[in-house]
C-alpha cells in the first residue's frame, strides 16, 4: 500500500513538472510595430513633443531596448525579417512593393506547430492577402487574419481570412486593437496560447487624426515651417506641405496607437493574461524625412545610417522581466524568430538565419551581441525592365485591399518577386553597413565604381559625425571583409538554393 502510494505520488509529481514546464515554454506573445515610427518618436527617448504615455510606461516597466534596429531602413524588407528571422535580400524583398517567397519558414509556421493559435492584424505589405495568394497570412502560418496589403487611415478598409475588402469604421489602431482582444479572448477560451502580430498602420503618412489627438498638437513651435514632400493623398503625386502640419498630424496618430496599445494592456491585466504574455513593441525603420527633426541621430526612413534603422524596442513580461531594466546590446527583427524558438522549445529552420537567440538577454546574461549585425539596401531598380522569371504568378500578386492614396497610379498595391540571374559584381553593391562593437562601417557606391566609405565609433560618436577611416585602417579592412563574406552568403541564399532539399 505504501509503495503503491509512494510510486502515485511520484507519478503524479512528474505529470505535475511537465504540465509546468509545457506551461512555462507556451507563453502568449503578441508582438507589435509600428510604421515608420522612429527611434527618436516616443516620449521615453526625450522627444520633444510627442506624447507617448503608453509606450513610456512599458519602457519605465519592462525592459528597454535602446540600440534596437530595424533589419533595413524600409517597410516590406523589415517585414520579411521580422518573420523569418533571415536578412530580406536572401528571398528577394529588397524595397517595398517586394514580396517574399512561399519557400520561406515564418514564425507563425513554426509556433503553430507548437500548439499555438495564429493571429495577425494589420498592415502585411510582404505579398497580397487575398485567397488564393501562396504568401497571404494564412498560407504563412497565421490560423486567422484581418490585413490589408499595404497602408491604411481612417476607416480602412481589410480583408478578413483573405475574403473581400471590408471597410471598418473608426481610428485604425483601435480597430487593429479591438480585433486582437476579440482573438485573444477566443484563444484562450478554447485553453491554447495565442501568438499574435499587430502591424499598424501608423504613422505612415498620409497623415490623419481624431480631433481630440491632433488638439493635443495645435501649439507645435512655429520653426516648423519649412516646407517638405510627401505624396497627394488624391493622385499619390508629389506635393509639399508646411512641416508643421505634417507633424501636427502624425504625432496625433502615434498618440492614437499608443492608446490603442495602452487598452490591449489594460485588458490583459484584467483577465489575468498580463503576468505571463510577452508583449513587445518596435517599429519598421526610422522617421521619414517629412516629420525627421535631424537630432539625435544622422539619416531617416531608407538610409543605413543610425537615424534609418534605429526604432523603438520594449517588451513587457512580468513573469520573465519582474524589474524595470534598459540595456544597451543591440537587437534587431531578425532575432525575433530564434528568441521566440529558444522560448517555445521549438528548432531553428535549417537554413542559414541571420538573427540571433536573445533570450539570455531577457535573463540579463548578454552583455554584449556575440555577431555583427549587417545592413544592406540592394539596388532592385536595376532589376525593373530587365525580362526575369516570376516567382510568384503576377495575378496572384495584384493587390485587392484600397490604398488611401494611389501608388504608382494605382489604388491597390502589386507585388514582385523574381527568380535571380546569375550573381556577378553588381550584385554586391548598393548601400550598406556592418556594425560589430562599437565600431560601423558605412559603405556607399561612388561614381566610377569607387566606393565611399566611413568608419564610426558609435560609442563616442552616435550621430555618425566622425569618419575615422583613415586612422582605423586595419578595423575598417576587417568589417569590408566580414560584410563582403556575409553578402556571399546572403547572395548564394536569392538563388533559392536554401530551398533545395
Amino acid at each position: 500500500m505504501k509503495l503503491r502510494y509512494h510510486i502515485s505520488s511520484f507519478l503524479l509529481g512528474s505529470l505535475l513538472a511537465i504540465h509546468l514546464s509545457v506551461s512555462a515554454a507556451q507563453p502568449n506573445i503578441i508582438l507589435l510595430m509600428g510604421d515608420d515610427h522612429g527611434w527618436e518618436e516616443t516620449g521615453y527617448n526625450g522627444h520633444p513633443h510627442v506624447k507617448t504615455p503608453v509606450l513610456d510606461e512599458m519602457a519605465a516597466t519592462g525592459l528597454r531596448m535602446d540600440r534596437f534596429y530595424a533589419a533595413h531602413p524600409s517597410c516590406s524588407p523589415t517585414r520579411a525579417s521580422f518573420l523569418t528571422g533571415r536578412h530580406p535580400n536572401r528571398m528577394g524583398t529588397f524595397a517595398p512593393g517586394w514580396s517574399f517567397r512561399p519557400e520561406e519558414i515564418t514564425v507563425a509556421s513554426i509556433l503553430s506547430k507548437a500548439g499555438y493559435r495564429c493571429g495577425h492584424f494589420g498592415k502585411w505589405h510582404v505579398g497580397t492577402v487575398k485567397a488564393g495568394s501562396p504568401v497571404n497570412p494564412g498560407a504563412m502560418g497565421f490560423d486567422e487574419w484581418l490585413a490589408h496589403d499595404n497602408f491604411f487611415e481612417m476607416n480602412p478598409s481589410l480583408s478578413r481570412n483573405g475574403g473581400p475588402p471590408e471597410v471598418f469604421k473608426g481610428e485604425s489602431s483601435e480597430i487593429l486593437i479591438q480585433e486582437t482582444i476579440r482573438f485573444i479572448d477566443a484563444t484562450h477560451d478554447k485553453g491554447k496560447p495565442f501568438f499574435t502580430i499587430v502591424w499598424f498602420g501608423s504613422p505612415h503618412e498620409p497623415y490623419s487624426g481624431l480631433p481630440e489627438d491632433l488638439a493635443l498638437y495645435d501649439d507645435l513651435p512655429a520653426k516648423y515651417k519649412k516646407k517638405v514632400k510627401l505624396t497627394s493623398n488624391e493622385t499619390g503625386g508629389p506635393v509639399t506641405r508646411p512641416q508643421g502640419e505634417v507633424l501636427r498630424e502624425r504625432y496625433a496618430e502615434i498618440t492614437a496607437m499608443d492608446r490603442a496599445i495602452g487598452q490591449l494592456r489594460k485588458h490583459l491585466a484584467q483577465t489575468g493574461l498580463r503576468e505571463d504574455t510577452l508583449l513587445f513593441y518596435c517599429g519598421d525603420n526610422g522617421t521619414s524625412a517629412d516629420s525627421a527633426l535631424g537630432e539625435p541621430h544622422r539619416g531617416v526612413k531608407g538610409q543605413v545610417y543610425e537615424g534609418g534603422t534605429l526604432v523603438p524596442g520594449v517588451i513587457e513580461w512580468p513573469a520573465r522581466i519582474p524589474q524595470p531594466r534598459s540595456t544597451p546590446v543591440r537587437a534587431c527583427t531578425s532575432d525575433l524568430l530564434p528568441t521566440l524558438c529558444a522560448l517555445t522549445g521549438q528548432p531553428l529552420p535549417n537554413r542559414p538565419l541571420d538573427g540571433i537567440d536573445l533570450s539570455p538577454l531577457l535573463e540579463g546574461k548578454m552583455t554584449q551581441r556575440p555577431s555583427p549585425l549587417c545592413f544592406w539596401d540592394y539596388p532592385s531598380a536595376r532589376l525593373k525592365g530587365l525580362d526575369l522569371k516570376p516567382w510568384i504568378a503576377p495575378e496572384l500578386q495584384q493587390g485587392t485591399t484600397p490604398l488611401v492614396k494611389k501608388s504608382e497610379g494605382k489604388a491597390t498595391r502589386d507585388f514582385t518577386n523574381f527568380h535571380h540571374p546569375a550573381i556577378t559584381d553588381v550584385d554586391y553593391t548598393g548601400a550598406r553597413s556592418i556594425i560589430e562593437g562599437s565600431w560601423k562601417l558605412v559603405i556607399h557606391d561612388g561614381k566610377n565604381g569607387k566606393a565611399k566609405e566611413e568608419l564610426f565609433d558609435l560609442e563616442s560618436d552616435p550621430g555618425e559625425k566622425t569618419n575615422l577611416l583613415s586612422k582605423q585602417p586595419d578595423i575598417a579592412k576587417k568589417l569590408q571583409g566580414e560584410l563582403h563574406n556575409w553578402q556571399d552568403s546572403v547572395l548564394h541564399s536569392l538563388t533559392g538554393a536554401d530551398y533545395q532539399k
